[in-house]
C-alpha cells in the first residue's frame, strides 16, 4: 500500500466558521482564489494522472452536449493559471509549479484539466427547470460516483444526502439560476475518515456506515462558477486530506459535536 497523499494543514476549518457551518453555507468567492495550489499539488496530480490512465470510465464522463462547455472551461482555467505564480502558459503547453510541462490537447478538455490542477470538475447544464450533470472529471470522489449521477437533475443526484430535502433542493436550484459569471461562490465541508485515500467512490445504494477509527480529516472546497458563453455552471472541488491530529482538542470536539 502506497503512502497516503496528505496536506500539512487545512487553510480553513469550516465547522468553526458560522457562515460556512450553516447549510448550504454558500459564500462569495474572490475569483483570484478559484483554483488552489497547495503542498500536495505534485502528488495529487500524479495520482490524478494514474486514475485517468487506469480508470478512465470511472473518473471521466462527458455527454456530447457538454463538449462546448468543457472547451470553454479549459480556456477559463488556462486564463486563470496564466496569472498564478509558478505556471507558464503558452498556446500549446503549460509548465506547472512542479516543473512538469503539459502539451495541450484541446480535443480532450477534461483530460487536460486533470493534468493541470488539483480540482475536480462537474459541468451542469440547464434542461427544463433543473440543472443536469452533463460532464465530469471526478478523480477524487468522496462517497459518490459519476456513473450514477451523470445525466441526472441536481435534486435527483443529491437525493440520498441528508438533510437534502425538497425544500433544500429548491433553494439550491434557485441559487444555480442566480449565479453570475462575474461572481463565483463557494462552500466547504469536512468529515472524519478512516481511509485517507483520495479515490473513494461509493454507490448511493451502499448504506454501510463508516467503520474503523477515523484518524484522517477530509475537507472539500466546492466552488460554483457560471461560464459566460455556454452558461453552464462549473462545480469544482478541491480536496484536502490531513491527519486528524493536526486539530486541537477543541477543534476536534467541535467537529464531532457537529456530526462530522
Amino acid at each position: 500500500m502506497s503512502d497516503p497523499i496528505l496536506q500539512s494543514h487545512l487553510p480553513i476549518l469550516p465547522w468553526m466558521v458560522p457562515a460556512l457551518r450553516r447549510l448550504p453555507g454558500i459564500q462569495p468567492l474572490n475569483p483570484e482564489h478559484w483554483l488552489e495550489v497547495d503542498d500536495a499539488y505534485a502528488a495529487q496530480l500524479a495520482e490524478k494522472a494514474r486514475l485517468i490512465e487506469t480508470r478512465p470510465a470511472d473518473v471521466l464522463r462527458m455527454t456530447e452536449t457538454a463538449r462546448p462547455a468543457a472547451e470553454e472551461l479549459l480556456d477559463r482555467v488556462l486564463a486563470h493559471l496564466a496569472g498564478k505564480p509558478g505556471f507558464t502558459v503558452s498556446p500549446d503547453a503549460v509548465t506547472r509549479p512542479d516543473g512538469v510541462t503539459v502539451t495541450l490537447d484541446r480535443k480532450a478538455p477534461l483530460q487536460m484539466l486533470g493534468r493541470l490542477v488539483q480540482e475536480d470538475f462537474c459541468l451542469l447544464q440547464k434542461q427544463g427547470k433543473e440543472h443536469v450533470l452533463a460532464a465530469g472529471l471526478l478523480a477524487f470522489p468522496g462517497s459518490w460516483t459519476l456513473a450514477e449521477k451523470i445525466g441526472r437533475p441536481l435534486a435527483s443526484s443529491h437525493a440520498p444526502v441528508q438533510p437534502y430535502d425538497a425544500q433544500m433542493a429548491r433553494r439550491v436550484q434557485r441559487l444555480f439560476d442566480m449565479i453570475r459569471p462575474e461572481q463565483p461562490l463557494f462552500r466547504m465541508n469536512a468529515l472524519l475518515y478512516a481511509d485517507p485515500a483520495l479515490y473513494q467512490p461509493k454507490s448511493e445504494h451502499d448504506h454501510r456506515p463508516r467503520s474503523g477509527a477515523r484518524h484522517f480529516l477530509r475537507a472539500e472546497k466546492q466552488s460554483l462558477l457560471r461560464l459566460p458563453e455556454t452558461e453552464a455552471v462549473v462545480f469544482s472541488i478541491h480536496t484536502w486530506v490531513v491527519p486528524a491530529s493536526t486539530l486541537t482538542e477543541a477543534e476536534h470536539a467541535a467537529l464531532v459535536a457537529g456530526g462530522h
